[in-house]
């Protein structure tokens, strides 16, 4: 959530997608009944500590903050509801976050539409302008909002001859394991199988049509190899490592089963062929390269378009991951990180690889990828929305050298002798310095100390860690942070003949 985002919600007024509830020390019933009303309709953002007030003729949300001392009741108060079978039906994997305005705090969360029919307290809510109507008696509104979601969502399909042992139910004890790891109190851990299921969405009994049996999700999330492509005969996902052999493949991997042993299989594949790099993320080393196999993964395997016979593809090269996958679009283009409003594809599914913790509510994902990427290859992912949906993964690292090389020009290892033809040439600038910094995930402490050691360092000048110490007052570990840090930024060049780590700033236009 960024401040544009929140200022937009604020001014927009309440509407389909929009509610504001002025709660400060405590959670409201009528919460919950939103929460409902937006699961059966389009989804939508619930805003805690905003009230709405008219201004110039427009009605818009005016911040009045959560008592901080609250908080974490109400957080804890929301999930321990929407979790709770006797309450929500299915249940729902949602939190409440916290977002700091102007020194008040709101706590939000957006809640997507689901593909089954949503109970709370065993009403059905449906979201009209700004208002949540109980439509548990009507039964014309309750066939649209039925109609509307069977003609949304394939996996919601019931397969009335699928039966128990045709899915992998010894997965199951594996999936409590997850969920229990992922949250210590999880209710699924006390959970029998089969109710499970029915929490999940996964095995369902209509009221309206007397239908029930498996759905589709269960199918794809736990089905027999077998059963799968006796549902879906065109199901396999296509795992190829191309880097070597650029006409053909060096690797490949077609994956025919469930969606949660083709999840571990395509993580496998991933980190068995690509570089783990040393990455710190705010002085803490981090494992980016897992993060971002992760929210791939799993974007391609929760969010394709099952009813669609396009198969789905993930494809290393030596400068990119990219994966592409069947989608029902909302839209054509590249999505934009700080206006996307995720839409959920496949939300049963999607729901449960929340719960087991392999995948994160809905944009949490989305802004893990963009951080990890830049702190792994100091780029940024593109995906794009369309027929076919897009990742693209940058792998190789951008540096000073990458900037030296496309205008034709490269610089390598000096020598002691090598030194003086260069002392008239101009230390790299300025802007071209900041230029390069930015592109790295840096604290703001660590680039101010960049900052004072190009500022006090000659052209030309030799320097080392116990030059850092000097100019910043620092401990020499993090000196040998600092130079190491610049020589992974590609602006220092090492000079040989000096002592052991001895470097000095690159020229502009350095040429061997």
């Amino acid at each position: 959530m960024t401040k544009e985002f929140m200022d937009k919600l604020l001014d927009s007024g309440e509407g389909y997608t929009i509610e504001y509830k002025e709660n400060t020390n405590e959670l409201s019933k009528s919460v919950f009944e939103t929460v409902c009303a937006f699961s059966n309709r389009y989804g939508g953002h619930i805003l805690l500590g905003v009230k709405e007030i008219e201004r110039d003729g427009h009605k818009v949300g005016e911040v009045v903050g959560v008592d901080k001392d609250k908080i974490y009741d109400m957080k804890r108060n929301f999930i321990d509801v929407v979790n709770n079978t006797n309450k929500f039906n299915p249940t729902l994997y949602l939190e409440l976050e916290e977002f700091n305005y102007d020194e008040k705090t709101i706590l939000w969360t957006y809640v997507p539409a689901t593909s089954q029919l949503c109970f709370c307290n065993k009403k059905v809510y449906d979201r009209n302008g700004d208002a949540d109507q109980n439509v548990t008696s009507k039964t014309i509104r309750m066939g649209e909002i039925i109609s509307r979601k069977s003609a949304d969502y394939y996996e919601s399909r019931v397969l009335p001859y699928v039966e128990e042992s045709d899915l992998k139910m010894e997965l199951m004890d594996k999936v409590r394991k997850f969920a229990q790891a992922n949250n210590s109190v999880h209710p699924w851990k006390t959970m029998s199988d089969m109710d499970i299921m029915r929490s999940a969405g996964l095995y369902v009994e209509n009221k309206n049509t007397g239908e029930r049996g498996f759905t589709l999700a269960a199918v794809l999330l736990l089905g027999k190899p077998e059963v799968i492509k006796s549902c879906m005969p065109y199901y396999r996902v296509d795992a190829i490592y191309r880097v070597e052999n650029v006409d053909r493949y060096d690797d490949r991997l077609i994956i025919e089963d469930n969606l949660i042993e083709a999840y571990d299989k395509l993580i496998e594949f991933c980190i068995k062929h690509m570089d783990d790099r040393f990455v710190l993320d705010k002085d803490l080393r981090v494992d980016a390269r897992s993060w971002i196999v992760r929210e791939v993964v799993a974007n391609l395997l929760i969010h394709r378009d099952y009813s669609n016979a396009y198969p789905a593809r993930l494809v290393i090269e030596k400068s990119m991951l990219w994966t592409e996958n069947w989608s029902k679009s909302r839209f054509n283009g590249k999505l934009d990180f700080n206006t996307y409003v995720p839409y959920p594809k496949n939300p049963l599914i999607a729901n449960f690889f929340v719960n087991i913790g392999r995948a994160d509510t809905l944009g949490s994902g989305f802004r893990n990828l963009n951080k990890y990427t830049k702190l792994y290859s100091n780029s940024e992912p593109e995906l794009v929305e369309g027929d076919v949906f897009k990742t693209k993964i940058p792998l190789i690292k951008t540096t000073y050298s990458d900037y030296l090389s496309e205008k034709n020009m490269r610089y390598d290892y000096l020598s002691e002798v090598d030194i003086p033809e260069y002392r008239n040439n101009q230390k790299i600038s300025r802007e071209m310095f900041e230029s390069i910094y930015k592109k790295y995930s840096y604290n703001k402490t660590v680039i101010s100390n960049m900052d004072k050691i190009f500022k006090e360092i000659d052209e030309g000048q030799v320097f080392g860690s116990s030059d850092i110490v000097s100019i910043l007052g620092c401990a020499r570990s993090t000196a040998a942070e600092l130079l190491r840090r610049l020589r992974e930024m590609g602006v220092v060049v090492e000079v040989k003949g000096q002592g052991k780590g001895k470097c000095r700033f690159v020229y502009v236009g350095e040429v061997r």
